[in-house]
Order: structure tokens, then C-alpha cells, then sequence
């Protein structure tokens, strides 16, 4: 189940980090490592910081956006410091580690961790679907990207221990690909019903998208908005026509 939970970096500035952060994810039994337009890899300090983990380095998948990272995962949690800053379901640490490891019996698993001086933007939040926040001091709540690494990971190996004699159900949920085509299928739909308007979008969209990365429709229930967005469709252009 490890095997298919990605930690995504994000833009991250300091070679060390991400070697940090491959040493501490090989002491818990993660492998996958994506970097997104990262400032400078791969570096010396880099290999140095990761010691007996340069497998991981070497295999490390390396993109230009977050989009790329995720695009074959059911499952996007965003990590943030930032407790209730997001509208997105908050879970803790255990939680998270519980969830991530039961859709990762059926499916690729994302965990996001954004730049050091800034975290992850509101557009990058936008692309998740739930909001991981760990607990700290709340005097000084700021984790070396590494260290909050770890501590993930451990809670993911203890989660695995916890679930490994328990049947685990397939997660029945699209994935990143799958959303974003939809979400590009109803944005054509509410533009061309005139529900947006060129002068006055708005964030009809965002927010759009935030509910359903929220709310997480199943396969079945995506194939029927599908469905429903083809018939309206169908159904301007025959009067159009007419």
C-alpha cells in the first residue's frame, strides 16, 4: 500500500531538503518521491542530506506543475499550516494516514508539501481534496518541510500496521485526469447556457471545483454529471439549430 502514496514537493528551494526528505520517507517505506519545479536538482547537497536513500533520488519523478504530479490520483491531500484557511474537510495526522492507506489498496495516493518560506498557494489547495494540518506549538506551528516529511510517514507505516490483517473495499473514486476533464466538460456547459458570463465570471468555477474536490463524487456518480452535462448539450444545440 505504500508503494502507491506519491509525496509531492513542491517548488522547493533547498537542495537539502529534498534529500532530507528521500532519507526519511526510505526509513518508513515510501519510494515514490515527484518534484515539482524544483529550484535547483539534482545537487550534491541533495545526495549528501539523503545518504542511504540516492535510490530515491534517482528515481525521483520530476515536473513542471502539480497538475502533472497528480494527474492519476484518486486521492490529493494538501499539507498546510495554515489551520482553517481553506474550505476544504481538515484532518489531522492519524486520519489522514488511516485514509491515505485504505485508497491506496486500490489506487495512486498524493500528499503535497509546498515551498519552504510560503507552503502550498490557494490555487494548488484548489487542487485537493482534503487539507492535512498537524498539530504543533500554536506559538510557532512552522515544520521543516523534512521533518513535517517524517512525520507523515511515520503515521503512514503505522497506519499500514494498524489496517494489515483488515479487508480494505476498492475506493470507488475517479482520478486528478478524470476531474479535470469534467470540470472542463461543465465549464464549456455553463458558458454556453450562459449561466457565465464573459463580463462577469466571478470564481463560479473555483468554487465549483472546490465543492466536488470536497465533496468527491464516486466513478458512477461522475459518469451521470457526464451524462447529464452531454444532454444539455444535445439539447441547445437541437434548439439553436431549430
Amino acid at each position: 500500500m505504500l508503494s502507491n502514496i506519491r509525496i509531492v514537493l513542491v517548488q522547493t528551494f533547498h537542495p537539502g531538503n529534498i534529500g532530507a526528505a528521500a532519507r526519511a520517507m526510505k526509513n518508513m517505506g515510501l519510494s515514490q518521491l515527484y518534484l515539482v519545479d524544483p529550484r535547483v536538482f539534482p545537487d550534491p547537497e541533495a545526495e549528501s542530506r539523503a545518504a542511504g536513500a540516492k535510490d530515491l533520488l534517482a528515481d525521483a519523478v520530476v515536473v513542471n506543475s502539480v497538475e502533472e504530479a497528480i494527474a492519476d490520483c484518486q486521492l490529493v491531500i494538501g499539507t498546510s499550516a495554515r489551520e482553517r484557511s481553506y474550505d476544504l474537510p481538515l484532518l489531522d495526522l492519524e486520519t489522514t494516514a488511516g485514509v491515505a492507506v485504505h485508497e491506496a489498496a486500490s489506487g495512486q495516493i498524493a500528499i503535497l508539501f509546498g515551498r519552504e518560506t510560503m507552503g502550498l498557494n490557494n490555487a494548488e489547495m484548489l487542487l485537493c481534496n482534503r487539507h492535512l494540518y498537524i498539530d504543533a506549538n500554536p506559538d510557532y506551528p512552522v515544520l521543516n518541510v523534512a521533518q513535517a516529511i517524517q512525520l507523515v510517514c511515520y503515521e503512514l507505516r503505522r497506519a499500514v500496521g494498524r489496517t494489515e490483517n483488515a479487508p480494505l473495499e476498492p475506493a470507488p473514486y475517479p482520478r486528478q485526469r478524470e476531474m479535470v476533464l469534467f470540470y472542463e466538460h461543465l465549464e464549456r456547459v455553463l458558458r454556453v447556457t450562459n449561466f457565465i458570463i464573459p463580463q462577469h465570471e466571478g470564481r463560479v468555477m473555483d468554487k465549483l471545483k472546490r465543492y466536488f474536490n470536497r465533496s468527491r463524487p464516486e466513478k458512477s456518480e461522475l459518469g451521470m454529471l457526464r451524462g447529464i452535462l452531454a444532454s444539455v448539450e444535445e439539447t441547445v444545440a437541437r434548439l439553436t439549430k431549430d
